[in-house]
């Protein structure tokens, strides 16, 4: 699971609407994600009410990320970035899609893959959609016999393990929400983990959002 960015975020509950089988009861616990795809997700930060749409880089062996902010036509003052996540060496890079300003922070989080770790809970297998246009998912989540509420819900495909959608809660109140889609195998150019010469003199702090 990826307790990933309060930069980008997407809307969803702490589940996802389906057809629920009777005989949902996994074997031989959670499957396992792929390491490495590329594709798109959208973030939902529920305390401000935004929403972030991105494609998205992930190379879970190398423990990277790179988020390239989709452009919106109707946001005249918004400013988009680049981000890239470079875990092993804790340190983010933010730069600038238009003027190539970069700056360079550290990263305070520990590495927190896109995955099910192996003392999940099991809560639910369904089908989203519906006939002859559908894929079977499963539900994991952090709840633990002691804790009354889950803090992760993560629903991944049935089939191959892909991310479908992960919620985040604090306190009992939904904070962050994350859905993916487009996903495809591997990574298509590595050079995008590497960030570009400008940030060979960047600056420490974060740049804002808004252009005016």
């Amino acid at each position: 699971m990826h307790r990933l960015l309060c930069l980008f975020l997407a809307a969803a509950a702490a589940s996802v609407s389906g057809l629920p089988r009777l005989d949902a009861s996994p074997v031989g616990g959670p499957c396992i994600a792929p390491v490495q795809w590329e594709g798109r997700w959208v973030l939902y930060d529920h305390s401000t009410g935004r929403n972030g749409r991105a494609a998205v880089s992930y190379d879970g062996l190398n423990q990277r990320i790179r988020v390239l902010q989709q452009h919106k036509k109707h946001t005249p003052c918004q400013r988009f970035f680049e981000y890239i996540y470079l875990y092993q060496s804790m340190v983010m890079f933010q730069i600038d899609q238009k003027t190539k300003e970069c700056s360079k922070m550290a990263l305070t989080d520990a590495w927190d893959p896109f995955d099910i770790p192996d003392n999940s809970t099991f809560e639910d297998q369904y089908i989203i959609g519906g006939p002859g246009d559908n894929v079977e998912v499963q539900e994991w989540s952090d709840r633990k016999p002691a804790r009354q509420h889950e803090t992760w819900v993560g629903i991944y495909t049935l089939k191959d393990c892909y991310p479908v959608q992960e919620t985040y809660a604090r306190n009992s109140s939904v904070t962050t929400s994350t859905r993916f889609f487009n996903l495809q195998l591997g990574i298509s150019d590595p050079n995008v983990f590497t960030p570009p010469s400008t940030c060979q003199a960047a600056r420490p702090d974060r740049m804002a959002e808004n252009a005016c």
